[in-house]
């Protein structure tokens, strides 16, 4: 008997969503920057759904915070989602119901990556409240069981790059994975000192514009990091008149992350990819993930999670989802401490035990 796909497993779900409140969040990171998160609190039937939006620029939150009678980390009923929210649904009306509510009422985000984000946030916070509400959790209503999750930790290298991080964590967590994002400053040097049989995944950033890790495409450079990293998958490079020739052969150790936001987006690929990074967020709708998640099964394409930089329970919940669909993947969803700006003494083994009795759209 087969299981259902994510999406009609939770569509029909009762929902009951009586009021609304919002946290700000926000920590400083091992890249260099102060992230902020907000997490959508929905209430309903004596339960509490949450969510988590990525939003990356920090005044998208900060316009949901404005009222300075109130605590700065704390808002109710933010800006009139509650009238927005409140009723009794089933999720698939809900999600349709966010069709056309506007979830950036103060003003439009800085980036267009907000609306999917933000979305993604709402979303994810009522599917966390409709499986508490019918007192089950992700894995139990997909009829799997929630497995133990492998993660790779995430790290840049510094100005002027240095292995010195990445070793520090191969101490402390023996057997773990790595992702890296080469820059053109590596060199084989820089090489040399890290743990190469441990990377997993390498991060071109070949289609980020306007940020401040854009990597431009450069097939000398694409050619060395094939080369001297012989068994890493090789993640968004820039396929271009003079970096194609760099990959042919090379297909299947290629996988995207930036622009895979559906299957539309899946197919307009270069070609048909043997691996994809899964952001929930980038999707938006729980729809349009469980759709992909499905067409990847479909076709045998090796799956493993992303994170962006969470602060709170959306990292719990990419642990759920790798739980249950590649819990054995190199997934980039490493416990927050990997992202502290200094390397703790101790950190979380790999791979990370589910919860004996979880609820709820949780690990």
């Amino acid at each position: 008997m087969s299981t259902p796909t994510l999406f009609r497993a939770i569509a029909d779900l009762p929902l009951t969503i009586e009021s609304v409140a919002l946290r700000r969040r926000a920590s400083d990171t091992s890249s260099g920057f102060e992230r902020v998160s907000t997490t959508f609190r929905l209430r309903g039937g004596g339960e509490l759904g949450r969510g988590e939006d990525v939003t990356y620029d920090a005044p998208d939150h900060d316009a949901l915070f404005a009222d300075p009678e109130r605590d700065p980390r704390t808002t109710v009923d933010g800006l009139g989602f509650e009238a927005a929210f409140a009723g009794e649904w089933t999720f698939r009306e809900f999600s349709r119901h966010l069709d056309d509510v506007d979830l950036f009422p103060v003003g439009e985000p800085e980036r267009k990556t907000g609306y999917p984000y933000r979305r993604w946030a709402v979303e994810s916070a009522a599917m966390d409240l409709a499986l508490r509400q019918a007192d089950t959790d992700l894995a139990s209503i997909l009829g799997r069981e929630a497995a133990p999750v492998t993660f790779a930790a995430s790290t840049r290298l510094g100005e002027p790059p240095t292995a010195d991080r990445v070793t520090a964590i191969a101490e402390r967590v023996p057997g773990i994975g790595f992702k890296l994002d080469p820059t053109d400053d590596w060199t084989d040097a820089v090489v040399d000192d890290l743990p190469t049989e441990q990377v997993r995944v390498l991060d071109l950033k070949g289609l980020y514009e306007g940020t401040e890790v854009d990597q431009e495409p450069d097939p000398e450079f694409y050619e060395w990091v094939l080369e001297s990293f012989p068994n890493a998958v090789i993640e968004d490079p820039a396929i271009t008149d003079e970096t194609r020739h760099v990959f042919e052969g090379e297909e299947h150790r290629v996988s995207w992350d930036y622009p895979i936001d559906g299957v539309e987006s899946v197919e307009a690929l270069p070609w048909e990819p043997e691996w994809l990074n899964v952001k929930p967020s980038r999707f938006g709708t729980l729809e349009s993930l469980s759709d992909t998640i499905e067409w990847a099964r479909e076709r045998d394409v090796t799956l493993y999670g992303g994170g962006q930089f969470e602060l709170g329970v959306g990292r719990d919940q990419l642990h759920a989802l790798a739980s249950v669909f590649y819990p054995d993947a190199p997934n980039d969803v490493a416990p927050r401490v990997f992202n502290d700006p200094d390397v703790p003494d101790r950190l979380p083994a790999t791979p990370l035990a589910p919860a004996a009795a979880p609820r709820g759209f949780e690990f």
